[in-house]
């Protein structure tokens, strides 16, 4: 039997290595920290976490089905989550699998599959496996803007911060005002001298409950139209959360889920107790001095850039991925047209679509393996359906931002739905 290799020990390796698993398909996984769970390892040197994340979906839209939390909390903490994922490897044998603190360097295709160098504590080697599965993560590789002039303060990427501490004692901008950007603004007020947000557009707040459950456990049967559901949405939000625009954010010019909302309303109660401020985009630096677009200027000791991530798979050349724009260009964000062999996992952003969404990518990925090795014809269908036929839309009717950290947003319900229906009719053909 062929063997595949898994690059990653995150929530999408560790579920691409669970599905492969239950195929009897052989795996050997790669993971460059010491132990799984990805990012949400804090003492992962790639990690991007921060002492205060939690989780901005609910826990129950969020884990594995088959494996479900032992905390009741709704939206825990990165601790909890790490020890999920030493739960879950152990628990399904996956532990065994990977090589830690062994990062992959490289791969080359060779004899209809593909050579992987390594360089671990034994060294570095070379393998050959008949496919590899890219689970390395969309959060690792920090996306880092070219702006005007020179700033002589201290100048980091969210993904450097780890601690309010860092923020003690300064006048602090953020720019960018992401998940991510917000929760760092929060930690901010209690620990820095100021504190003031540039920003670009407008954004979606949305409050972590409802009614008093978890906002995104609502309306989970029948999936609304995109136009009603932002409709109702949009009236709902503004009911619990008034109009951002009142607080110093500019007016959103698209509509509510046409970018990620973001899901932090102690941000607005900041702004409205005068803890931190607004300000326009940035146009320049000089010295600690940012000059903004409006012509305002101030002083500030750290710029930290809350301002994203880009895809990267540093290890593999870009035309085996089909890159297009800001990211490879996959059915169902899964498997290269040529199917060459490489597959990606985790290369999927939507609100509500959980790990569990994620395990429902590897699951048809397995399928797709498993009919490789035991009935070829069937998956030789498969392909042709990929190659031969348009592509579904996994848009949901919603018109997405044409921003690079759009490029692979999809809608989780019509992305889980063509996800399923390819799985099915993959089984199902004779």
């Amino acid at each position: 039997m062929n063997r595949y290799a898994v690059i990653g020990a995150g929530p999408s390796g560790l579920a691409a290595a669970r599905a492969l698993q239950k195929r009897g398909i052989v795996v050997d996984g790669y993971e460059a920290a010491h132990g799984v769970g990805g990012l949400w390892d804090i003492t992962n040197p790639r990690s991007t976490m921060y002492e205060s994340a939690h989780l901005i979906s609910s826990r129950t839209t969020t884990e594995f089905t088959e494996f479900p939390m032992r905390s009741r909390v709704d939206y825990p903490g990165h601790r909890v989550l790490k020890e999920y994922f030493d739960d879950f490897a152990d628990h399904f044998g996956l532990t065994g699998l990977f090589r830690f603190d062994t990062r992959v360097t490289r791969l080359e295709p060779r004899d209809d599959g593909w050579d992987l160098t390594s360089t671990g504590p034994d060294g570095e080697h070379t393998r050959w496996y008949a496919g590899v599965v890219l689970a390395n993560g969309t959060l690792a590789e920090p996306n880092v803007p070219t702006l005007r002039g020179e700033f002589t303060g201290e100048l980091l990427h969210t993904s450097a911060y780890k601690s309010p501490e860092q923020l003690r004692g300064k006048r602090v901008l953020l720019i960018g005002a992401g998940n991510s950007g917000c929760d760092i603004a929060v930690d901010a007020v209690h620990h820095a001298v100021s504190v003031d947000m540039s920003v670009r557009r407008g954004y979606y707040f949305v409050p972590r409950y409802l009614f008093g459950k978890p906002s995104d456990t609502l309306n989970q049967g029948r999936p609304l139209p995109a136009r009603l559901k932002q409709a109702v949405d949009s009236r709902v939000l503004r009911a619990f959360t008034g109009d951002p625009v009142r607080f110093g954010f500019p007016k959103p010019d698209y509509r509510i889920y046409e970018s990620h909302p973001i899901v932090n309303t102690l941000i607005l109660n900041h702004l409205g107790q005068g803890d931190l401020r607004i300000r326009p985009d940035v146009d320049r630096f000089d010295g600690r001095t940012v000059h903004f677009r409006d012509g305002s200027a101030d002083e500030y000791d750290l710029v930290l850039l809350a301002t994203g991530y880009t895809l990267d798979y540093p290890f593999v050349d870009r035309e085996h991925l089909h890159w297009q724009g800001a990211s490879p260009r996959l059915f169902l964000n899964v498997f290269p047209a040529s199917f060459n062999g490489l597959y990606v996992m985790g290369m999927i952003e939507a609100s509500g679509i959980g790990w569990q969404g994620r395990y429902e990518q590897a699951e048809l990925l397995a399928a797709y393996l498993d009919a490789v090795e035991t009935d070829p014809a069937r998956a030789t269908r498969f392909r042709d359906r990929v190659t031969g036929t348009a592509w579904p839309d996994v848009t949901g009717g919603y018109h997405y931002l044409g921003l690079d950290r759009m490029a692979y947003y999809v809608n989780k319900d019509a992305y889980r739905g063509a996800v399923r229906r390819e799985k099915d009719a993959l089984e199902a053909s004779t």
